[in-house]
């Protein structure tokens, strides 16, 4: 769930994660990591800037100059594609497992080696009141979830995960439990066709915050409104997207978010002290309810 979720409160949870993130940034800076670095590389980026094991497209295929539905499969077979292009390539249980290893990696009760099968370049996003961009890479994803544990442990053990055959394939219900109380959470996995889990989006699962309603409880209206399916890229095969691709460039152009998405990820730390700094010492109880 929450890279800010930190069951201290006030002034205490604020020092605790502030260490946390400095933590990190020594650890990104001791180990140059350059998907960090946009003078260097971003995740999906080579050397040169093109694409890798890129079959080649069209300029008509990375056309985003026509707005498409917000959960549509636009740019199929291109390096624009959008993640409903995908169709399932595992069973329906291999989703529901990676989607609760995911919560593993954030419950002390649960395997410590339960690991999902993440993508190099996975990305996790959180609506408000969460931080937005709260990971963006494998390597950070798993230290992030590994510090979390140590700083603030807390469980998972309310979990309803199921398959779906449209992207995203795993949609979980899920409550984590702090020392103030749970915190219910609605979540969204996408994967490409290794399996592999490419992009994470949660939302808040209590009134006003959530995204869902009792008439569509599990997302699957066409105009939902989750980033994960707008981002070119995570409909390739390989779900690789590239934050400075030119279909990423264009869709940026028509779509704030994924504009937003673009600048965050090319500017990971900063922009998530930021977000941080202005999100108040209250955003945690906002977010589960506490308030």
């Amino acid at each position: 769930m929450k890279f800010a979720a930190l069951s201290l409160s006030g002034t205490s949870r604020v020092l605790a994660l502030a260490m946390l993130t400095a933590a990190s940034l020594v650890a990104c800076t001791e180990r140059g990591d350059s998907a960090r670095d946009p003078e260097t590389r971003t995740p999906g980026d080579t050397s040169d800037g093109t694409l890798p094991d890129a079959d080649a497209s069209s300029d008509d295929g990375n056309d985003a100059s026509v707005a498409p539905g917000p959960n549509d499969c636009t740019g199929p077979g291109t390096d624009a594609a959008t993640a409903r292009c995908l169709q399932p390539t595992q069973t329906p249980e291999y989703y529901v497992e990676q989607a609760l290893k995911y919560f593993d990696t954030l419950d002390t009760g649960a395997d410590p080696l339960s690991i999902p099968n993440y993508a190099d370049w996975v990305a996790r996003w959180e609506w408000p009141p969460w931080l937005l961009l709260t990971g963006i890479g494998a390597v950070d994803m798993k230290e992030i979830s590994d510090s979390l544990r140590l700083v603030d442990p807390s469980t998972v053990p309310f979990r309803d995960c199921r398959f779906f055959n449209e992207q995203p394939f795993a949609r979980c219900y899920v409550s984590f439990e702090y020392e103030e109380g749970p915190c219910p959470i609605y979540e969204e996995f996408i994967f490409n066709d290794a399996g592999e889990m490419t992009f994470i989006e949660a939302w808040s699962d209590i009134d006003g915050l959530r995204p869902t309603s009792e008439a569509d409880r599990w997302g699957e209206a066409a105009d939902f409104p989750r980033l994960g399916t707008r981002i070119p890229g995570l409909g390739r095969p390989d779900g690789q997207y590239v934050l400075t691709s030119e279909p990423m460039r264009l869709a940026a152009e028509r779509d704030a978010e994924i504009a937003d998405f673009v600048r965050r990820g090319l500017d990971f730390w900063p922009t998530w002290i930021e977000e941080f700094q202005n999100a108040g010492d209250d955003f945690f109880a906002v977010g589960c309810g506490w308030d």
